[in-house]
C-alpha cells in the first residue's frame, strides 16, 4: 500500500513510521528536511500524487496556551493545516484517508465510559481546532468519496513519551511525585504500538473511535509500575486538603506553580472512554497498558 504520513516527527509517528514501512511504501510530509516531502502544512502546499491512504497526525499538542498567539497556533496549524492537505489532494484523493483526533474533543474533565455519541463540548482552543478540523475532513471525503477515519485518542504510551506522562516518570525519578488522595482517579491510556498495528484495519472500515487499552489505570497503579522498575518499593501519597491548600495558593501564584484548582480537579477526576464501537467494527484488541508500560531512561 502506498501511505502518505504527515507528522513524522510527532511521538505518535514515530511508531507508525516504524510499522507502517514493514510492507508498505511509506512517504513522510513535515516541516523539516528529513521528511520526503517538506511542507509547511500552514500555508499552501502543492498538489500531491496519489496515495491508497493519507494517516493525517500533524498537529500542535494540547497544553495550555500562554498567549494569544498559543490560542491562533492551535488553529493554523490544526484546522489550516488540515485544510491545506485536503486542498493538496483533491487532484488525486486518496481511497482512505485517517485523521488523529482527541477525546479532548468531548471537553470533558470528568466521566465514565463516554462514547462516540457523546456531544463535543470542547470550548479550549486545542478541543475547538480538533473539533473544527474532524468536520471538514469528514466533509470532504463525502464530497471526494473516501473512506473516512476519525480516531479520538486518549494519554498515548510509548517509547519516551512526552507531556504529562514523561513529567510524572521524572518526577518519580527523582522522588518528588506525590499520589493524591491516593491515586484513585482512572484514566483512559493507549499504547502507540497498538495504533500502529490497527490504523490501517480502521482505515479500511471508517467511521469515528475512542481508542484505548481498555482498563483505564488508576494513577495509584500507573505510578507504581514506574516506581518498582526504577526499583522504588512505593510512591508517596499526599492527602487530598494538603492538595487543595497548595493548589490555593497555585490559584494565586500563577503557572509557574506546580499546581492549581483546575490541575487538582483533572488528577483526582475519572476521565475514561467506551471503545465498544471500534472492538466491533475492526477487531481492536489492545494490550493493557501496565503490561507494556516499560521505563526506557
Amino acid at each position: 500500500m502506498k501511505i502518505l504520513l504527515t507528522g513524522s516527527s510527532g511521538f505518535l509517528c514515530q511508531e507508525l513510521t516504524q510499522f507502517l514501512a514493514t510492507g508498505n511504501s511509506v512517504k513522510t510530509l513535515g516541516r523539516n528536511s528529513s521528511n520526503d516531502i517538506q511542507a509547511d502544512l500552514r500555508q499552501a502546499v502543492n498538489s500531491l500524487e496519489h496515495f491508497d491512504c493519507v494517516i493525517h497526525a500533524a498537529g500542535k499538542a494540547h497544553l495550555v496556551p500562554r498567549s494569544e498567539a498559543d490560542k491562533q497556533d492551535f488553529w493554523d496549524v490544526n484546522v489550516i493545516g488540515t485544510r491545506n492537505l485536503l486542498k493538496a489532494l483533491e487532484e488525486h484523493p486518496p481511497q482512505r484517508f485517517v485523521f488523529i483526533s482527541s477525546v479532548s474533543v468531548y471537553g470533558k474533565s470528568a466521566g465514565f465510559l463516554l462514547n462516540e455519541q457523546s456531544p463535543l463540548l470542547a470550548k479550549d482552543p486545542y478541543g475547538e481546532s480538533k473539533i473544527q478540523a474532524e468536520a471538514e475532513v469528514v466533509q470532504w471525503c463525502r464530497q471526494h468519496d473516501v473512506i473516512c477515519t476519525i480516531l479520538r485518542l486518549p494519554l498515548i504510551y510509548g517509547e519516551n513519551p512526552p507531556g504529562n506522562l514523561k513529567a510524572m516518570i521524572h518526577g518519580i525519578k527523582k522522588g518528588y511525585y506525590f499520589n493524591i488522595a491516593g491515586g484513585r482517579a482512572k484514566k483512559s491510556m493507549v499504547l502507540a504500538s497498538d495504533i500502529a498495528k490497527f490504523i490501517l484495519k480502521a482505515a479500511e472500515v471508517g467511521g469515528t473511535y475512542n481508542l484505548t487499552d481498555g482498563y483505564h489505570p488508576n494513577f495509584n497503579e500507573l505510578s507504581n509500575c514506574i516506581a518498582l522498575q526504577m526499583g522504588k518499593k512505593f510512591v508517596p501519597n499526599m492527602p487530598l486538603f494538603v492538595a487543595k491548600f497548595l493548589a490555593t495558593i497555585g490559584d494565586i501564584l500563577g503557572s509557574k506553580f506546580p499546581i492549581n484548582s483546575d490541575k487538582l480537579n483533572k488528577i483526582t477526576s475519572t476521565l475514561t472512554f467506551d471503545d465498544t464501537k471500534a472492538r466491533l467494527a475492526f477487531g481492536w484488541k489492545p494490550s493493557p497498558v501496565l503490561k507494556g508500560f516499560n521505563i526506557y531512561e
